[in-house]
């Protein structure tokens, strides 16, 4: 079955109005062919459009098309994609995947390397993956900006570090994106003693050579599940590793706000909590481009709450809550409660750590946060009339927890109604606090696509 075969036309669309029809393959627009959903999306932007479809038959028709330049054409095909995702060829060291229990759902294992998703989905990509067909592809069609998760540039350590022969290409690959005009943002997992220290230095130094085509580094912590029987041996960074490898980001990020005007890197929160360090000033994010990888995010949710908090009356007095989130966390919503009862004092809530016993307590953000987990340490708890839990708890789109756990058995076994919120809006959390129905968070891929997007 061809994947650019269209499942459904979109009602009131410009393909339906100019008469495509479901069944129908499209396989050229303007006489270009359409491979995927990059050819797709590129190639429909413009205002007038010639398609040429293959009906169910076998018969080819052309059809024109007229709409706004960049409108959706309203084409539903069988895949995403219109292609097969493309699954990681890399071993890498520090994986996470690989450190996960046997007997969870099919599409936890699931490793994707895809370049169209790191365009379309904001996936980070190793580069390994890539014929010199898609390379020039990419150059040729301008896709920007593309997320490459680097880890160093030294040649021999990338390839020690993602057991793949290409590996040591990642740089010569950014510097022909580079000069095509590619935007690029980057993500460093650091390990203690392989890929920090002088290696860093020379990442960040590399990258900051290809300024302003390198848009944003990001340098978070390797993390390390109790299920890493048979892997390579990497500790978690302890307090003292973590400042160190601060001092050295925060470092190199003032040299380069000097010369620049930008500090290009950050490390991630999370590397802030294990030194035990206060998080900067949200003005040293700048533009919060790294906010996906936890660059900011607990300093911007405080700062949303913090306004949406100008506006609630003295008067409030929404029903009694709890919030369940992962340690690392759990600080953060204690002080943003702390604020509410400030504003409020009829403000009557708790915030209960999670420990993750089901990947082990090394693992300290919300989204690895097992329904299991949350029902054994809540059990007997005072939870008030409502339990409010971060949305990335969730798999896409759904009420159901990693380890398979629903919304709903949680809700029975506590005895309480859980509500989803949105992880990093401050104010979505303050409308929860308050009672306040809130959006369910929306993610751009069916249920059935989640592999695309769990990357940890």
């Amino acid at each position: 079955m061809s994947l650019t075969k269209i499942r459904s036309v979109d009602p009131h669309s410009p393909a339906r109005r100019a008469g495509v029809r479901a069944g129908e393959t499209l396989t050229h627009v303007n006489g270009r062919p359409i491979v995927d959903v990059l050819d797709y999306k590129f190639y429909t932007y413009d205002p007038r459009l010639e398609l040429t479809l293959t009906e169910e038959g076998g018969a080819v028709r052309t059809v024109r098309v007229h709409k706004a330049e960049g409108e959706d054409l309203g084409l539903n095909f069988e895949t995403y994609l219109m292609d097969k995702a493309r699954s990681c060829a890399n071993r890498c060291i520090f994986c996470f995947v690989d450190q996960m229990p046997p007997g969870m759902r099919e599409t936890l294992y699931f490793k994707d390397d895809d370049a169209r998703l790191s365009f379309l989905m904001g996936n980070y990509i190793t580069l390994t993956n890539l014929s010199e067909r898609e390379i020039q592809r990419i150059a040729e069609l301008r896709i920007s900006p593309i997320n490459i998760s680097v880890h160093a540039t030294d040649p021999d350590l990338r390839e020690a570090m993602l057991k793949h022969r290409r590996a040591g290409e990642c740089l010569s690959i950014m510097c022909r994106f580079a000069q095509a005009g590619i935007t690029m943002n980057c993500q460093v997992v650091a390990c203690p003693g392989i890929n920090d220290g002088p290696a860093l230095e020379r990442t960040l130094r590399d990258l900051g050579e290809l300024y302003p085509a390198v848009n944003s580094v990001a340098v978070v912590p390797v993390g390390v599940t109790r299920f890493r029987e048979g892997l390579c041996r990497i500790e978690p960074y302890t307090a003292g590793q973590a400042a160190a490898l601060i001092d050295q980001v925060e470092a190199f990020a003032a040299r380069f706000l000097d010369g620049h005007g930008t500090s290009l890197a950050w490390c991630s929160d999370e590397f802030y909590l294990i030194a035990g360090r206060e998080l900067p000033e949200k003005s040293y994010y700048e533009d919060m481009a790294q906010l996906e990888n936890g660059v900011g995010m607990l300093r911007l949710l405080t700062g949303q709450a913090a306004l949406a908090l100008e506006d609630v009356p003295e008067d409030a007095s929404p029903t009694p809550f709890s919030i369940a989130t992962g340690v690392s966390a759990a600080p953060f919503l204690r002080k943003i409660v702390d604020m509410a009862r400030e504003k409020c004092g009829n403000i009557n809530g708790t915030v209960y750590p999670v420990r993750n016993r089901f990947f082990g307590e090394t693992i300290t953000v919300s989204g690895l946060i097992t329904g299991r987990d949350l029902m054994e340490q809540l059990a007997g708890q005072a939870l008030g009339e409502r339990l409010l839990i971060p949305a990335n708890m969730l798999r896409t789109g759904e009420r159901v927890f990693l380890d398979d756990v629903t919304v709903e058995q949680v809700e029975q076994t506590l005895g309480v109604p859980v509500t989803a919120v949105e992880a990093e809006s401050g104010f979505d959390l303050v409308d929860a606090i308050l009672g306040l129905p809130v959006e369910t968070p929306a993610y751009a891929l069916p249920p059935e696509d989640e592999y695309y997007r769990y990357n940890p």
